[in-house]
């Protein structure tokens, strides 16, 4: 049986990949709960706390919450309590044997990653994006719909890469920087900054 922190749209997304990848029970966990009783068709039987309680009743836990921060304080909580953190990967993913992903990460339709990445802890790369060779992403990484990274690429810890830009070659994106919908980064990200626009530039 398979549990799943955060009940949530995203949520939703890893419940459908594990169903495809044969895991065959599927249980919910939401600090909304008991006033949220069911996501989807999945139903939610718990917060945090009883998962903690209830760890050796799952043969893996994975956390689907989108915000990158919680996601990764859920996942050390987790690894704390000696939780069997898994990670899931969907059967149209493309993804190199030459790359390495972390525990806890969730690669979604149609990703793409090539030869010779390493990907954090809790990253997730979503639909349709793809990640060049030699690329490497630090834990709680999110890879939004359609983004581009380019070979060689440093993504540091908690960076929020948006829906649809692109990151040029042997770019470095310093921790919890956020790239905004479409823009294109031609130069390095500092860390906690926003970029937006093509080409990227610092929100004003």
């Amino acid at each position: 049986m398979l549990a799943i922190l955060g009940a949530s749209g995203h949520g939703k997304v890893l419940a459908d990949i594990a169903e495809l990848t044969g895991w065959s029970s599927i249980e919910f966990f939401d600090d909304a709960w008991p006033d949220n009783q069911h996501n989807g068709v999945w139903q939610i039987v718990g917060n945090t706390e009883d998962l903690l309680d209830n760890l050796e009743s799952y043969k893996g836990v994975i956390v689907a919450i989108g915000n990158n921060k919680i996601r990764q304080q859920k996942l050390l909580q987790l690894h704390s309590a000696q939780a069997n953190i898994v990670s899931l990967i969907h059967p149209s993913a493309t993804v190199s044997k030459y790359t390495k992903i972390g525990l806890g990460s969730v690669v979604v339709a149609g990703a793409v990653i090539n030869p010779d990445c390493i990907i954090g802890l809790g990253a997730i790369i979503n639909t349709c994006s793809s990640v060049g060779h030699d690329c490497t992403l630090g834990d709680a990484v999110h890879i939004c719909p359609g983004a581009r990274i380019a070979g060689g690429t440093h993504i540091s810890d908690r960076a929020w890469i948006g829906v649809g830009s692109s990151v040029r070659q042997l770019i470095t994106i310093g921790e919890d920087a956020v790239i905004g919908a479409g823009a294109a980064v031609v130069q390095d990200v500092l860390p906690n900054i926003t970029v937006v626009g093509v080409p990227a530039r610092p929100k004003p």
